[in-house]
């Protein structure tokens, strides 16, 4: 675990931020936003990453304390740019905010989302959960949310020329999925991984034009535990997966081609036992959920109720994995 550097007032604002879900890196590698579930806001850090003669080395400069109207269970979070932030609330909708302009230093702020997505008909959003942000061409934005409870990834293109107005809303991903709980993107634009908790593995769906409800799932990481946080490292032959049910991020290392099934190549340990004992109120519970590696791709952050935000060099998550590749931990159908 890396020792982070932080004064008394950020490190007060990670304790009171209460019950934790994903968190979220800024692409200019500047800020991290941690959801904050059960409080209804979200908490936004500054901070530096930088190499060190020891490994990375991780300071938290400041914060600020977000709440909105349109901020409730605050489950899913991700930068559309380096200032405009999409959210899902569990027990609600998704909003797109724009951060306010100052620099985090140590304030509490109320804001107002610039735009809601519901979506439509057939595809109206039930409990959002973990959402990825896609961008595409002429101003569009393509929202992937997990809808938990009615066991979809729908997809919600927004334009941000036209201030965020949805322009189409497709039911995305359904089959295989009991609970979609965590949801990545391949940097290739390739491939979409999405967390199941209740068949206890992670789908991998190959993008295409014919993606839809009832496309199969391409490949399947097995043994997962009850995944919830997942991410590709930077070249997109690792993939690591938060497990919510133990101590563990598990690590599955690929060629950058995700078909077949696959077990973990390592499992690190990210929780002591006590701290995940404390958390421990079902078999499911008690573990590390949100999970993101920087844009550097060096460091690993995760965060759950009871460690609010912890980090690794991404190196010692690995422990040799990277220079493995396949090693046996990627059976091909």
């Amino acid at each position: 675990m890396i020792a982070f550097k932080a004064n008394a007032a950020v490190r007060a604002a990670l304790s009171a931020i209460g019950r934790t879900e994903d968190l979220r890196f800024s692409p200019d590698n500047r800020l991290l936003a941690i959801a904050g579930y059960a409080r209804k806001r979200l908490l936004v850090l500054r901070i530096d990453i930088e190499a060190g003669s020891d490994g990375p080395v991780v300071t938290l400069h400041d914060f600020m304390e977000l709440t909105s109207d349109d901020m409730s269970e605050i489950h899913g979070l991700d930068f559309i740019d380096d200032r405009t932030l999409a959210i899902a609330n569990r027990d609600g909708l998704v909003a797109i905010f724009s951060l306010p302009r100052e620099e985090p230093a140590g304030q509490s702020l109320e804001i107002s989302a610039i735009r809601r997505v519901k979506g439509r008909r057939l595809c109206k959003l039930n409990s959002p959960g973990s959402i990825a942000v896609k961008r595409e061409s002429r101003g569009r934005v393509s929202l992937l949310v997990c809808n938990n409870y009615t066991h979809l990834v729908t997809r919600h293109v927004v334009n941000r020329w036209l201030g965020y107005r949805t322009t189409s809303n497709q039911r995305l991903l359904e089959r295989g999925l009991d609970i979609p709980d965590g949801i990545a993107l391949s940097h290739d634009g390739r491939w979409i991984a999405v967390s199941s908790h209740g068949t206890q593995d992670v789908k991998l769906y190959c993008m295409s034009a014919s993606l839809g409800p009832g496309t199969e799932p391409a490949g399947v990481l097995q043994h997962a535990g009850y995944p919830h946080g997942v991410r590709f490292t930077s070249d997109d032959r690792h993939i690591l997966v938060a497990d919510a049910g133990s101590r563990m991020v598990h690590v599955y290392a690929g060629d950058g081609d995700w078909s077949g099934h696959g077990a973990p190549a390592r499992s690190a340990t990210v929780l002591d036992e006590e701290t995940f004992l404390r958390g421990r109120a079902s078999p499911e519970e008690g573990g590390p959920k949100g999970l993101d590696i920087d844009r550097s791709n060096s460091v690993v952050a995760v965060t759950c109720e009871e460690q609010t935000l912890a980090f690794f060099a991404l190196s010692s998550i690995f422990g040799g994995v990277e220079n493995c590749r396949q090693s046996g931990a990627i059976a091909l159908a």
